[in-house]
């Protein structure tokens, strides 16, 4: 119930925000802007999720969930709400600054899930949550197009977005976190991953796990005990004092993954990041140079691709049950997958040839995606999660501000530039993965056994 509850918000989420995302660019034009001027504050929003998705997540191990997916959806929906009424260029950048620093939902609501779900379950629920994601990418273009046709669409589409995100928030507020805990303990009572332990002692340990994260003393831990029992706990927070334990709590868990020898997995979703990304970038130029396809057709392939990621979200628990839950081999497979039909993509000679590409493009993308999660969350330990989903954000930030400079200059040799480059990236990955996936199921191995010794 409460897994189906995440999908729904995470869903009306991203049909708000891609009701936006495409006209963003050309109403900051409309409001007088260069387009020096237009791409300095469409990068505005890329910087700031940057350094913000790390620290948003590391606090939501602090404080707790409801508290900080509360916390961002309502000053992401004071964000869009203030972009509404942005009829100047000073306000339109204001309006995406709470935006920038809070839009941090999706991750909240990808640990969330992983404090709920057994580790066997993670990944079809993570696939399924993937899937729910890409529906709300395919239905809000169409319905913000719809909108802008008509006068002030743009505003009316920024208002209908902030009364979605803040929708969500009363959504939040009304979900019976105390029945969500228990859910969760029935599932790891009933697990076969751990049989020795009792019913009380998982309770307590889900307990610890939802308050004190990654074995580090909660700042907040009496009002976080009173929200997990029911409470909301606001009168339990002091204003001053918890202030900082927060952000020495945030400080210490940042310190850790940055610490940590994690550098292999971050590497790999930085280089498939930006891969991806190269072969997106130009897509529909591409397709008009090298094949002389209209635009409206090239729309409508990227939209059948894009339904293609929504149906093989579902395809995730199959084939992570077909590997045995090992992730880091389905991960190399997918990544080689991904780097092989990137290179028949550029090396396409005829529009057929791509459009088989784009079909298995997408359910390689999605599976990978649902991987190299996975994997930093078994390589750094579901008790900070938050915080290693969004360093997981920030490393793919750090991809989106690399793809169009690399981008530009690999379209000055060739239309097939940036999807060639991004198979050489890809290749590095897949070597990466090729010397790294040993060490990992070596420590999964002992990481499996020591309980039982």
């Amino acid at each position: 119930m409460a897994a189906y509850k995440n999908h729904r918000l995470t869903s009306s989420d991203l049909f708000g925000v891609s009701m936006i995302i495409p006209l963003l660019s050309h109403h900051v034009k409309s409001l007088g802007a260069s387009p020096t001027v237009a791409g300095i504050v469409g990068s505005t929003y890329g910087v700031l999720q940057l350094f913000s998705s790390t620290v948003v997540g590391s606090w939501s191990d602090v404080v707790g969930r409801r508290y900080s997916l509360l916390t961002c959806l309502l000053l992401s929906g004071f964000g869009y709400g203030l972009l509404g009424l942005s009829t100047s260029i000073a306000l339109f950048v204001l309006a995406r600054i709470p935006v920038g620093l809070f839009k941090h939902s999706l991750s909240i609501c990808r640990a969330l899930l992983s404090d709920l779900m057994s580790e066997k379950e993670r990944p079809l629920v993570m696939g399924h949550f993937n899937a729910a994601s890409s529906v709300g990418f395919i239905l809000g273009p169409m319905v913000g197009g719809y909108l802008t046709e008509h006068e002030g669409g743009f505003y009316l589409s920024s208002f209908v977005c902030a009364a979605i995100f803040l929708l969500n928030a009363g959504l939040v507020w009304m979900l019976p976190w105390s029945e969500t805990l228990n859910h969760s303990i029935d599932a790891n009572a009933n697990s076969k991953t751990k049989p020795s332990k009792s019913y009380d002692e998982l309770k307590n340990s889900v307990q610890q796990n939802s308050s004190d994260k990654n074995h580090i003393r909660h700042p907040n831990a009496s009002a976080v005990r009173s929200q997990t029992n029911g409470g909301w706990g606001w009168r339990d927070m002091s204003v001053v004092q918890p202030a900082w334990r927060q952000l020495i709590s945030v400080w210490v868990r940042i310190c850790m993954v940055a610490s940590s020898d994690m550098w292999d997995v971050f590497l790999v979703r930085l280089l498939m990041a930006v891969s991806i990304m190269l072969y997106y970038s130009n897509f529909s130029l591409a397709m008009e140079e090298r094949f002389q396809l209209k635009p409206k057709v090239t729309g409508y392939l990227i939209s059948y691709s894009s339904m293609l990621g929504a149906l093989a979200g579902c395809l995730v628990g199959p084939v992570t049950h077909l590997y045995g839950n090992n992730m880091s081999a389905l991960l190399l497979h997918s990544t080689a997958l991904t780097c092989t039909l990137i290179f028949l993509y550029a090396t396409a000679p005829n529009v057929w040839q791509v459009l088989l590409t784009s079909t298995f493009f997408a359910i390689s993308t999605t599976i990978g995606r649902t991987c190299i999660t996975d994997l930093e969350l078994q390589r750094g330990g579901a008790q900070a999660s938050g915080t290693l989903i969004g360093a997981g954000q920030s490393v793919t930030a750090v991809g989106r501000v690399l793809a169009p400079l690399l981008s530009g200059l690999a379209q000055e040799v060739s239309p097939c530039g940036p999807p060639s480059l991004g198979v050489v990236l890809g290749l590095v990955a897949v070597g990466l993965l090729f010397v790294r996936t040993p060490k990992w199921d070596s420590k999964t191995k002992v990481k499996d056994k020591s309980p039982k010794q």
